[in-house]
């Protein structure tokens, strides 16, 4: 198969990590017999710097192109002020947009090898292995009204949450299908008791829950699921939000496989069938975020690019053995004691970037 990919490496440690997975790739299409076509684009800050604008029209024509997108990361210092015409985040908001990307998948796995970086009693960890789906373009980052202004009592702003039906049984769909692929298991979070967009989102649950009979479905307010994901986290399979409430118990969960470094993310347009790549429909990040504290020192941890790159390998191509294998090879050489600085907690042999995803790309 010819994998069409386009790498948009963007900001900070982006590039760093996005080299690593493309590493990985390589070395998956040689032992699987694949042929890999890869072309840059630019965006987020380096795309300001080099063409005014966090997405030039060239960078969104190579992803319309490719069957997948792989990103880095953007933003950082050079680029954070408030009073700046463009930012950085606008050029993956806006290609979220164009490509239609409603659901962001966020896999959370507790290595065994890691539980000593959590921290988190090694117990709690055991089988820890669950998939956050959030809604991806509604709620309260996208619904207007949105500003800021000052009357004579003060300075106000204001913030709206507002959900389609269409919205949100779309991204529900997803979390149903993948719930039904894995130990069917889906659990519901909103804040049904206080908002009304979560009581419309609890309603179209519970009807969607008729379409999947082989599913086990449960809701939980927000604040709750916080905390349960701290105490037993092991009692999820998959978990389902809107916005900004996966935005942030993802993140939550990332000290549950021992940093945000480990984490990986697809973001989809729909489910795409097995082995029919849909274009452009998919794009896959780390979730970390461009680390302008460790850019170009070569200490960044490339997992999460490389098992989002996986993810890739599974969700774009249909190509379920060499995901496996890239998660294969991950999990053991995180079993032989290989540990970038974020994840040497546990004292194992630590290396920097390229040689982590140069090991990864070597079990392959």
């Amino acid at each position: 198969m010819k994998l069409n990919v386009a790498v948009l490496p963007g900001d900070g440690a982006g590039p760093e990590v996005t080299a690593e997975a493309v590493r990985v790739l390589d070395a998956v299409a040689s032992r699987f017999g694949h042929a890999v076509n890869v072309v840059t684009g630019s965006i987020g800050g380096h795309a300001i710097d080099t063409f005014g604008t966090p997405l030039p029209d060239e960078t969104s024509a190579v992803c319309h192109e490719a069957d997948a997108v792989l990103f880095g990361a953007v933003g950082g210092p050079k680029w954070d002020d408030p009073h700046a015409h463009v930012h950085p985040e606008q050029g993956i908001l806006d290609l979220r947009k164009r490509m239609g990307l409603f659901a962001n998948l966020r896999p959370v796995r507790a290595y065994p090898a890691l539980v000593n970086s959590s921290p988190l009693k090694p117990h709690l960890l055991e089988g820890v292995d669950m998939l956050i789906v959030r809604e991806l373009t509604g709620g309260l980052y996208f619904s207007r009204p949105k500003r800021r202004w000052t009357t004579s009592r003060g300075r106000r702003g204001v913030d709206t949450l507002r959900y389609t039906e269409r919205e949100i049984e779309r991204v529900l769909r997803v979390a149903f299908e993948l719930a039904r692929r894995r130990r069917k298991q889906l659990t519901s979070a909103d804040k049904a008791n206080v908002l009304e967009s979560s009581r419309l989102w609890r309603e179209i649950a519970t009807e969607l829950a008729a379409d999947y009979p082989d599913v086990e479905v449960d809701h939980i307010y927000v604040d709750n699921l916080a905390m349960q994901l701290i105490r037993d986290p092991s009692r999820f399979d998959v978990v389902v939000s809107e916005n900004t409430f996966g935005d942030i118990i993802s993140d939550e969960a990332a000290v549950l496989s021992g940093s945000l470094g480990m984490l990986q993310s697809a973001s989809l347009s729909g489910l795409p069938g097995a082995g029919k790549p849909r274009r452009p429909s998919a794009l896959y990040e780390p979730i970390h975020g461009s680390a302008p504290d460790i850019a170009g020192q070569g200490i960044a941890n490339p997992i999460g690019a490389i098992l989002s790159m996986a993810l890739m390998l599974r969700y774009s191509f249909g190509l379920e053995e060499e995901a496996v294998a890239v998660e294969r090879s991950v999990e053991a050489v995180l079993a032989e004691g290989y540990r970038t600085p974020d994840i040497a907690g546990d004292g194992g042999g630590v290396v920097g970037t390229a040689r982590m995803g140069g090991v990864i790309a070597g079990r392959v």
